[in-house]
Parts: structure tokens; C-alpha cells; sequence
């Protein structure tokens, strides 16, 4: 952890949200900072404010709402388990419920037609064609 906050104090919030990996890109996440989805205290940020360890961030993605506490400044891209390292997820126990119930609901009926249900295969409408007959 310590080599990289050695290199400078000074990091972006766009980057940092890219680099613990909350957006995919840098550009979604310096476009959520531009719509005003990552907020600290409230109010909205700019993609260019400097992240100081010990600052709190709340930040809406596409399917939920963070709220994160920063523990360490990273600069580059660095994989999933290490990148959890750096900051530590202080989200609300009331919208971890509600996301968790809302992906239980969503599992219930999904749109598509499930496999082997629904309309017979060709040998099953023979089968009730006879049956019928």
C-alpha cells in the first residue's frame, strides 16, 4: 500500500473511484461526478477534487448506492482483492436490505420463457395430437 501514496498526495476523485474499481472507466466516473451522483457530505463534487484518506463519498451506480470511507490513496488500477484494500464500505444496513430484496424480486420473473417450459417441442405436440385424437 505504501508505494503507492508515495509517488504524491495528490489524487483526482475520478481516478480514485476507477482505481478501487466503483466505475468501470474513468470517464463513467468522472461523468457521474459531472451529474452529481458522487457527493461528500452532500453536496456534490467535481471530478478534480483532491481525496485526503479519512474522507467520506457517497456514490450512486447503475444498480445501487455507495457509501464509502477512504482508507488509503490509490493511483493505478490494481485487481479486485487488492483494490478493497483502500477503501471501506460504510453503506447503510437499511440499502444493503433493500438491494437485497430488490435482486430477490427481480429473480421472480425475469422476462424470458424458461427453458423446457412453455411451448411443447416438436415430438410433445405429436404426442398430444395423438392424444387428442
Amino acid at each position: 500500500m505504501s508505494s503507492n501514496t508515495e509517488k504524491s498526495d495528490k489524487l483526482r476523485v475520478d481516478k480514485y473511484l476507477w482505481s478501487i474499481r466503483i466505475f468501470k472507466t474513468r470517464s463513467l466516473a468522472a461523468a457521474a461526478c459531472d451529474s452529481g451522483k458522487v457527493k461528500q457530505e452532500g453536496t456534490a463534487i467535481k471530478a478534480a477534487k483532491q481525496v485526503h484518506v479519512g474522507d467520506e463519498y457517497d456514490v450512486r451506480t447503475e444498480g445501487r448506492l455507495w457509501r464509502i470511507k477512504v482508507t488509503g490513496l490509490l493511483h493505478t488500477r490494481v485487481q479486485y482483492s487488492e483494490a478493497i484494500k483502500y477503501y471501506t464500505d460504510i453503506t447503510p444496513a437499511e440499502e444493503l436490505e433493500r438491494l437485497q430484496m430488490a435482486r430477490q424480486a427481480s429473480s421472480f420473473h425475469t422476462g424470458k420463457r424458461l427453458s423446457k417450459v412453455g411451448r411443447p417441442t416438436k415430438k410433445e405436440r405429436r404426442d398430444l395430437d395423438e392424444f387428442m385424437d
